[in-house]
């Protein structure tokens, strides 16, 4: 499949926004924030944080942010600037203005990491569609900052949230929403994939609710859907978009009717959100389902494993669907032939901060990333594994 299946204009969010390709750079926890002065646990985007984002962008092409916290209680991981303290929005407003720079468009990702949090560091509760305890021994993946302890999930598990702190949590993202437009991003999107909250109350396994965000499809469908209500009302269906992963395996999410609860989904946001930016599918990760096949292959009715019938649900609506996850060039061109209207890069951005340049001219390998480095740097330096990639241009001076 030839790579020029990648360079042809892409209109998003209703027709307003129109890329000159298809490639995107997927959002990705760096932990490269700074802390706020007087806020704990509070974290904001500076220079350093704005070059990174702008030696990504490439002209009319998308960029979509690291996972940003609504609220405290929401931050799954420390460094990740958020978007709740009024002091955070000059950092982002350097992340837009560098992109923008560049001729490039920027959505902010909202992120809530629901029962996958410690208080330690959050200084909250944990919560969740449901209280259920992790099943494993798996530990936060970073130490406890005042006893520099790795700490287990299942010694703080998830409290089931009550329909006052439903409302809040809507009203943080509404807020954060807002906040981003403000800010001039020029959309968000809504994280309901990779194990975090939204994606817990679509599973029957974390979701035992028994009112009406529990006990059937629709009803666990019911939070993601009052999400994209609320958030649309404040700014735009145009300006919304939505990550999903139906085949996710992770943060214990092991639900049953699979099929039945993302067609369900997405049926409900073809006929409600017509005009949606774009949905974004995480790829099914063999390597996650292979550990667990049997409860895998339970809550998943179909012969094939893949996103395609719920993409059709969305494209018969003109919803543009991207495709995430563990594609090279080749391959990318050839989900483009495949159906797909556009596919995001994360791992390889990281390491190839001109990877756009690189995929459209064929003229260079594509550098390794150091994984070391994909969740801060070690040995204190921000800098390392974040800014210092070399584009091809650099190589050859």
């Amino acid at each position: 499949m030839p790579a020029s299946n990648l360079f042809t204009p892409l209109p998003i969010a209703n027709g307003r926004i129109v890329l000159q390709h298809r490639i995107a750079m997927a959002p990705m926890t760096r932990n490269r924030g700074v802390s706020v002065p007087s806020q704990a646990r509070t974290w904001m985007a500076d220079d350093v944080v704005a070059l990174y984002y702008s030696q990504r962008a490439s002209s009319s092409g998308l960029v979509i942010s690291e996972g940003i916290p609504p609220s405290l209680e929401a931050a799954g991981m420390p460094g990740v600037p958020g978007l709740f303290h009024e002091t955070q929005l000059a950092g982002w407003k350097k992340v837009v203005d560098g992109v923008h720079a560049k001729g490039a468009v920027i959505y902010a990702q909202l992120w809530h990491a629901g029962r996958a949090t410690i208080p330690q560091m959050t200084g909250c509760s944990v919560v969740s569609a449901s209280s259920v305890v992790w099943e494993t021994d798996e530990t936060y993946p970073f130490r406890d900052p005042n006893t520099k302890e790795k700490i287990r999930y299942r010694d703080f598990p998830s409290m089931e949230m009550t329909k006052e702190q439903i409302l809040q949590t809507t009203q943080d993202f509404v807020k954060a929403a807002a906040m981003a437009m403000e800010v001039g991003f020029d959309g968000v999107e809504l994280n309901a994939g990779n194990g975090n909250l939204i994606d817990q109350y679509l599973h029957s396994n974390l979701n035992s609710r028994s009112d009406e965000y529990g006990g059937s499809v629709q009803a666990r469908c019911k939070f993601p859907l009052d999400l994209l209500t609320a958030i649309s009302s404040a700014i735009g269906q145009s300006n919304l978009a939505i990550r999903l992963e139906p085949a996710c395996m992770y943060q214990g999410t092991y639900g049953m009717e699979r099929i039945e609860t993302w067609s369900h989904l997405c049926s409900q946001i073809a006929d409600k959100f017509p005009e949606l930016s774009y949905v974004h599918f995480i790829e099914p990760r063999q390597d996650r389902i292979n550990a667990k096949p049997d409860v895998f292959l339970r809550g998943w009715t179909l012969p094939e494993v893949s996103n395609k019938p719920f993409r059709s649900i969305l494209q018969r609506s003109g919803i543009p669907c991207i495709s995430c996850g563990g594609r090279d060039a080749l391959s990318a061109a050839g989900a483009i032939g495949d159906g797909w209207d556009g596919v995001a890069f994360a791992r390889l951005f990281v390491s190839n901060p001109d990877l756009v340049d690189r995929l459209r001219s064929n003229r260079a390998e594509l550098q390794p990333f150091d994984r070391s480095r994909f969740y801060g740097s070690w040995d204190g330096v921000r800098e390392h594994g974040y800014i210092d990639y070399p584009t091809f241009e650099t190589t050859l001076q």
